[in-house]
């Protein structure tokens, strides 16, 4: 199992990302085995970034490029094994039969290329629910499932241990989070809750069910974790989740 970091919340914290190298470090200090995804520009630099990672002994799970296909053609041929799903408007007003259908097209594309497309459940988009994400991985069986325990649980039904039951075979990688919740009323999500250190929630989220369920099921893929929003320094938010992860995993 490989352990690493989603690192949107870093970019929030620090306002962006101005030296991959200077991250890789600090969190191969910390004891992590990567970052989730190789942001690039063009081929070039994707093979940069990537040979970055190598020399600095770091790993990454997928790549992104300035389109869909581009992400596609980078993450085959770095040699990886999913990438997220994109297809078009990923918003709560696209159709669902419609984001089916442009999603059947987008993972045919992942296939010839050798690699899987992953959806990744989020609040505020088209599969948030937990209703939602088992008609779309009903509908669409040759999808993977990233999964955001996070988002799943402050969701509409949310059921993380029994998803990790039900789609244990379809995990291309899991993130890990907590939730906190600010205004539980509030109807924005993001104004509802912040997403925290593990540990550090009140939203009654059961982490440890969830590793024991990936443990039970012999999870070994990569365990992320994202904290979307920092309150003080992440490398010790990072570093609090981490060695928390490492105990339920492993």
């Amino acid at each position: 199992m490989k352990f690493g970091v989603a690192d949107y919340g870093m970019n929030v914290w620090y306002g962006g990302l101005y030296d991959i190298g200077a991250r890789l470090e600090d969190l191969h200090a910390l004891g992590f085995n990567g970052i989730e995804r190789v942001e690039a520009m063009n081929a070039a630099d994707a093979l940069t970034k990537a040979a970055l990672y190598r020399r600095l002994d770091m790993d990454f799970a997928t790549c992104r490029g300035p389109n869909p296909a581009a992400g596609i053609e980078w993450t085959a041929g770095l040699g990886k094994e999913y990438v997220w799903l994109t297809p078009g408007d990923g918003s709560p007003e696209v159709d669902f039969n419609v984001y089916c259908r442009r999603s059947h097209d987008f993972a045919k594309a992942c296939a010839r290329a050798g690699i899987k497309a992953a959806i990744h459940n989020h609040l505020g988009s088209r599969i948030e629910t937990q209703e939602e994400l088992d008609a779309f991985l009903t509908e669409c069986p040759e999808v993977g499932l990233l999964l955001d325990i996070g988002h799943l649980h402050a969701a509409k039904g949310g059921d993380v241990v029994g998803t990790i039951e039900k789609y244990h075979d379809r995990l291309v990688a899991v993130h890990f989070k907590d939730i906190y919740y600010t205004d539980r009323e509030n109807p924005v999500w993001h104004k509802r809750l912040r997403f925290c250190e593990l540990g550090g929630g009140n939203a009654g989220l059961d982490y440890n069910a969830a590793g024991k369920a990936l443990k039970k099921h012999g999870f070994d893929k990569w365990a992320f974790i994202e904290h979307d929003t920092h309150l003080n320094d992440p490398l010790k938010d990072l570093k609090v989740s981490l060695d928390i992860m490492k105990a339920v995993l492993l």
